[in-house]
C-alpha cells in the first residue's frame, strides 16, 4: 500500500439508526457533533436514516412510505386498470 494516504485518527464511533433505534460501535474518521454515553464511555454519534437493521434488502420485509397521501392518490388513479 502506498505510505501517507490513509487517515490516522480512527476512533471508536457510536452509529444509530433512527429508523429503529439500533446503535453500533465501529472505527471511524468522521467528524460528529453529537455524543452518547455507553457502559460510562462517552462516543462520538452519528445519526442515520437507514443501516442493515431496517433496510428492507436486509431483512426482507417491505414498507411502503407513503409521503401525504400519495399512494392512495396513485392507487385511485391508476390501480383499477387492470381489472376491466
Amino acid at each position: 500500500m502506498k505510505k501517507g494516504i490513509h487517515p490516522e485518527n480512527y476512533r471508536p464511533v457510536v452509529f444509530k439508526d433512527m429508523s429503529n433505534d439500533d446503535m453500533f460501535i465501529t472505527r471511524s474518521t468522521i467528524n460528529a457533533k453529537d455524543t452518547i454515553e455507553i457502559d460510562g464511555v462517552t462516543y462520538p454519534l452519528v445519526k442515520v436514516e437507514i443501516s442493515n437493521t431496517s433496510h428492507p434488502f436486509y431483512t426482507g420485509k417491505s414498507k411502503l412510505v407513503d409521503t401525504a397521501g400519495r399512494v392512495d392518490k396513485f392507487m385511485s388513479r391508476y390501480g383499477n386498470r387492470n381489472k376491466k
